[in-house]
Formats: structure tokens, C-alpha cells, sequence
């Protein structure tokens, strides 16, 4: 294990929880980033620590390009240079483009996409010197795909899988992978108010909801020595909708 630290952004429940937890099984510390659900990211670091592991709760609001620098110095001078990213926090504010007002346009590409643009430069200034890195940066199948409702949502999406083949390629030379995955449906409160005319699993082929445990394996494999070869990619976790 390299002398470093994870950080999962928006890791207090769903995805970012069974993220932090794998990594956390792999001997990385692992910072735990809330916006506002500080209980969650305590029980989260609870569970971690009573397995055995390292890890801290790191409140900011990623959302905020200020946040970032204060929020890397504490998890630094807790646990050391940050090696792996993971950058998970999201928002959704559905509506039909004509009724997307700007604050919720703004909201949501701030918190999806510049921020995880914000954490990557910060990040990239240790992996850089430390020849070694990895960034996974959790999109959506919205992104590549049309989801009526969600332009906001769908372009910040797009956006981070852009972010994504395009860091991968200036900082491939320097040892440091930086790759997606696309999670379609999963059973987390993030999705609970979701309906596509029923039974959400109907349009699913695979006719059942991810779980974050499985998106989480696939991060816990791109954050790991043996995926050092793949990078720019997005690895899709969606029950074969976008077969």
C-alpha cells in the first residue's frame, strides 16, 4: 500500500459510503466529504474504524470552489497526499427545460461537474509528484443517454465523462489513471422518488435496481494497482440499459 489517502466525495450514504467502505478494505484512509448529512458521515466513519480501518468526516460543500483547499489540508495532515479521488457528491433538480430555472441549472452543474473539476486539479498536484494516482469520477448512463426531464442532470453528466478523457490524456505520461463509471438505476435514496411509468425495474433488462456495493466493486477496481493500464474509460453499471 502507497503512503496516502483516499477521498470519496459526498460519501455519507448510498454510492459514496460503499465506496469509502471498499477502499477503506484496501487499506487506504479514507476521507469521508458531507455537505450536510454529518450523522451519516460519523456512522460512516464508525463503521469503517470498527472494521478495522482509518477514516475521517470532512464537511464542505464541494459546490463551493473554495471548499476544496481547507478540505485537502485537513484530510492531508491527517492521513497524507491524497492518491485516490473519487468524486461522487450529486445533486438532481428535475423539471422539462422550459421550467429549469437558473439557480437549479447552476446548483447542479456546480455540484456535478465543476466541483469534481475543482477536487481533480487540487488532487493532481500530489499525485503529479508522486508519479501515481487515481481518479474515478461517478457519472450516469444520463450522461451518454436521454432522459427526459433532467437537461441539467444529463449535461453535467455528459460533462464529467468529457472531464474525464480529457484529464486522462495530459496526465496518463505521469502514472495517474483517471476513469468513470456510469451507474444507471440504483437502490439509494438519491433515486427513490424516480418513476418511468411504473415499475422503474421494467425498463431494466437485467428486471432488478443495482445496489451501491456493485458500483462500488468497480471503483474499488479502477482505484487499484491492477487497472493501471485502463484510463479515459467509462465503465457502465447499468443492468444492460444502454445494451
Amino acid at each position: 500500500m502507497r503512503e496516502g489517502c483516499a477521498l470519496v466525495t459526498g460519501a455519507s450514504r448510498g454510492i459514496g459510503a460503499a465506496i469509502a467502505t471498499v477502499l477503506a478494505e484496501d487499506g487506504w484512509p479514507v476521507g469521508i466529504n458531507y455537505r450536510s448529512d454529518e450523522d451519516g458521515a460519523n456512522k460512516v466513519v464508525a463503521a469503517i474504524e470498527a472494521n478495522g480501518g482509518k477514516a475521517i468526516a470532512l464537511q464542505a460543500d464541494v459546490a463551493d470552489v473554495a471548499a476544496a483547499e481547507p478540505m485537502f489540508k485537513q484530510l492531508e495532515e491527517t492521513f497524507g497526499p491524497v492518491l485516490v479521488l473519487v468524486n461522487n457528491a450529486g445533486v438532481r433538480a428535475d423539471a422539462l427545460s422550459p421550467q429549469i430555472e437558473d439557480d437549479d441549472w447552476n446548483r447542479v452543474l456546480d455540484t456535478n461537474l465543476s466541483a469534481a473539476f475543482w477536487t481533480t486539479r487540487r488532487a493532481l498536484r500530489q499525485m503529479l509528484r508522486a508519479r501515481f494516482g487515481r481518479i474515478v469520477n461517478v457519472a450516469s448512463v444520463v450522461g451518454p443517454r436521454a432522459n427526459a426531464g433532467q437537461a441539467n442532470y444529463a449535461a453535467s453528466k455528459a460533462g464529467l465523462i468529457g472531464l474525464t478523457k480529457t484529464v486522462a490524456v495530459e496526465v496518463a505520461r505521469r502514472g495517474v489513471t483517471v476513469n468513470a463509471v456510469a451507474p444507471g438505476y440504483v437502490d439509494t435514496a438519491f433515486t427513490a422518488d424516480l418513476n418511468m411509468n411504473g415499475n422503474i425495474a421494467d425498463h431494466v433488462p437485467a428486471r432488478r435496481a443495482g445496489t451501491p456495493e456493485e458500483v462500488a466493486a468497480c471503483v474499488r477496481f479502477l482505484a487499484g494497482e491492477q487497472a493501471s493500464y485502463v484510463t479515459g474509460t467509462t465503465l457502465t453499471v447499468d443492468g444492460g440499459m444502454s445494451a
